[in-house]
């Protein structure tokens, strides 16, 4: 309409007023329209019902808003012409001319919503996992003290100096679990240390019943591991294999670095009954598989096994980059 007008040099002070009239009834329609639209909720509404609703709607728009310029053009004099005012082919040009603006309106208005409503509902999700991986690491603090503790209690009678040592390496491994837990990740260093510290204070328990053996690769350090996660599975491998075994065993833990994942093996000595059903009934393993699934989706992947008749493999692939990297920005 204004290209219209311009093309034909009969920009006047009265052609100015139609167009800021014009354009506050087209505001108005479609404000009213987007009430109606929240009201009916044909927001939510499948898109086989909601487009020939919205053209019936658009189209009654446009002959809503023709009509209601009528009025403007008896004020405006010479710009109305009533002779073809109410020619049926007039109507249908001019109003599908408003037709096209309404309906390039709405959809723009519904691709709006619909990001708006995809980005709500990616917060959300974020949101539920930062919930869920906090109600999971609120399982493992408990289990891991519970055991510790009767670790160290077993000792205060026999040999109270060694007791004191596991006091303060169980100290060192309460401090940096609450500082891990002020993140979703922690450094894989960090957490290597709490392992140190725990499988120190396993040892004092089980003496020479317990071997340890560390094979890192120097990239591990690159990577950002779940917090107290290989500390789990090294306690699994602990409570489930070696403390069964009269003699005890070894531990082992070695790493892997390629493709932008890191792959930790956990060694330890015993054997599966029946595979690893049973052991997967565990709190610990299950609370593994969770917090995997819930932070790398299908890019993380965990298994265990019997290696052969004397060696159980717990195994633990890691990506570099996280699928949520919110929930380590708190």
């Amino acid at each position: 309409m204004v290209a219209s007008y311009i093309s034909s040099g009969s920009i006047t002070s009265r052609t100015i007023i139609f167009l800021i009239v014009e354009a506050f009834l087209c505001l108005t329609i479609t404000h009213i329209f987007r009430n109606l639209l929240q009201r009916w909720k044909w927001l939510y509404n499948p898109l086989h019902k909601l487009l020939p609703s919205v053209f019936v709607a658009v189209f009654i728009m446009g002959l809503i808003v023709y009509f209601l310029r009528i009025p403007v053009f008896l004020m405006l004099g010479r710009l109305f012409n009533p002779r073809t005012a109410f020619d049926m082919q007039q109507i249908l040009q001019q109003s599908l001319f408003y037709f096209i603006v309404f309906f390039l309106w709405t959809v723009f208005y519904f691709m709006y919503h619909y990001f708006d409503q995809y980005n709500k509902s990616l917060k959300y999700d974020a949101s539920m996992i930062e919930i869920e991986l906090n109600n999971l690491k609120s399982q493992l603090n408990p289990h891991f003290i519970f055991n510790a503790l009767n670790s160290i209690r077993a000792l205060v009678d026999e040999n109270p100096l060694k007791s004191k040592l596991a006091i303060n390496q169980l100290s060192n491994i309460l401090r940096n679990s609450l500082a891990s837990d002020k993140k979703g990740l922690t450094n894989f260093d960090d957490e290597l240390k709490i392992v140190k510290d725990y499988l120190g204070l396993e040892s004092i328990r089980f003496e020479e019943r317990l071997k340890t053996e560390f094979d890192i690769h120097p990239d591990s350090q690159r990577f950002l591991v779940p917090p107290l996660m290989i500390q789990t599975l090294v306690e699994n491998g602990i409570k489930h294999g070696i403390s069964k075994l009269t003699a005890g065993g070894l531990i082992q833990l070695k790493t892997y670095v390629a493709n932008d994942k890191l792959k930790v093996h956990i060694r330890n000595s015993g054997h599966l009954i029946n595979g690893a059903k049973k052991s997967n009934s565990g709190l610990g393993l299950k609370n593994t598989v969770q917090r995997l699934k819930l932070l790398y989706g299908d890019e993380a992947s965990f298994k265990i096994l019997n290696e052969n008749d004397s060696f159980v493999l717990t195994e633990l692939v890691i990506p570099k980059n996280i699928r949520h990297e919110s929930i380590n920005r708190r």
